[in-house]
């Protein structure tokens, strides 16, 4: 099953809500499209679905323009992150309308119903009506009412939003197993970077309506095309800084640097952007506890001795998060944010330290564009 988008635009009422799109989706496994709230992750969803036409473009499937096909005529289902029951029908069901509307055998709706109720831990709530479950459970239902066709193309717009965290590490570990053999393209919707990552899979990065990189989803988190695709692929949001290149030297507002080698040699000298995603920003020994006194200078500069970076900055808010300690502190007038592991407790306006992982720096060209990643240089795209 293939699903390909041929310069597709979506227009409303003079304004742009999709523009010129162009991609050819992953036949097997997930394509997973990560935004932010109101990127364009559900609209191009839905012109996938055929429940929008788009103003221009085409929707192809399988290699047939499928684009004025309307979604009755079509083997798609779909998922919502806010759940959509039959309220007077019993959880089985729910889940076995789309087969008794196909004209699947009892046996046959039994056995399938059965399967996937217990995937989705909904064996002993068949007999209930929606109004009897929890919000958890009812989204659960949609979702087994959605596996249960094996359509053609299946889209699943946030559908774990709404479930609780032990169900919710559960199903994102199943989801891939349950269509590894089943023979359909598959689109999920997120807008969380954490939860594209352990899909796996292909994705898209969409922001304002646009497709900014389309890819296999390690390439697409190690190698952005660009600021966006790498802003938008990261939580907490990446840290940024002008940087300058002079020979094998890397400098930071003129007040610090550090040696380059390798193939960041060959980058061309200039002005740069560096971007380093919060992981890569980690406490320095001295700035682990409370941090310096408020008084106390900020700055920038190079420690010899562990060849790294080190930068300090007043701390403006700190958070435990479970096992990880997240940090934002100001540095030279930039918000910066700190992610590690473990519990490290800063004063809120004291002076910190942190070190640098410089060595696994995007570098980022005037127009934004990436060309250069964890010390190689790109090809232009």
């Amino acid at each position: 099953m293939s699903l390909a988008l041929k310069d597709v635009v979506l227009r409303v009422e003079g304004q742009t809500h999709i523009h010129a799109t162009s991609v050819e989706l992953a036949p097997k496994g997930f394509n997973i499209l990560l935004g932010t709230t109101l990127a364009g992750k559900t609209t191009l969803m839905r012109l996938m679905a055929g429940l929008l036409k788009p103003t221009s473009g085409e929707v192809w499937f399988n290699g047939k323009n499928v684009t004025g096909v309307p979604v009755r005529e079509r083997r798609v289902a779909m998922v919502y992150q806010q759940f959509i029951n039959y309220g007077h029908l019993t959880v089985f069901d729910n889940i076995a309308s789309p087969l008794r509307v196909a004209g699947v055998s009892s046996a046959q709706v039994k056995q399938r119903v059965g399967r996937i109720a217990e995937l989705l831990q909904l064996s002993p709530l068949l007999e209930r009506r929606p109004a009897e479950l929890s919000g958890g459970q009812q989204q659960r239902t949609a979702l087994a009412r959605a596996l249960v066709k094996d359509a053609d193309l299946v889209l699943l717009d946030e559908p774990l939003a709404n479930l609780d965290y032990k169900l919710r590490e559960g199903l994102r570990d199943e989801l891939p197993r349950l269509f590894a053999d089943r023979d359909c393209t598959v689109v999920y919707a997120t807008t969380e970077p954490a939860e594209t990552l352990l899909l796996g899979g292909h994705t898209a990065t969409l922001h304002e309506g646009a497709i900014t990189q389309f890819g296999p989803t390690q390439d697409v988190y190690r190698r952005p095309a660009d600021l966006t695709a790498a802003q938008v692929f990261s939580d907490p949001p990446i840290n940024t800084v002008p940087v300058v290149k002079r020979g094998a030297r890397i400098e930071i507002s003129n007040v610090a640097g550090w040696n380059v080698g390798g193939e960041l040699t060959a980058l061309a000298d200039g002005a740069y952007t560096l971007g380093l995603r919060p992981h890569h920003v980690q406490p320095a020994e001295s700035g682990a506890q409370a941090g310096a006194p408020a008084g106390a200078q900020v700055g920038v500069d190079v420690d010899p001795i562990l060849d790294g970076v080190r930068v300090s900055g007043r701390v403006s808010v700190a958070e435990i998060s479970g096992s990880e300690s997240v940090v934002h502190f100001d540095l030279h007038g930039l918000g910066w944010v700190s992610q590690s592991h473990g519990v490290h407790r800063f004063a809120v306006g004291a002076v910190a330290d942190f070190r640098l992982d410089v060595a696994r720096g995007l570098y980022f060209d005037a127009r934004g564009r990436c060309v250069s990643a964890g010390g190689h240089v790109l090809a232009p795209r």
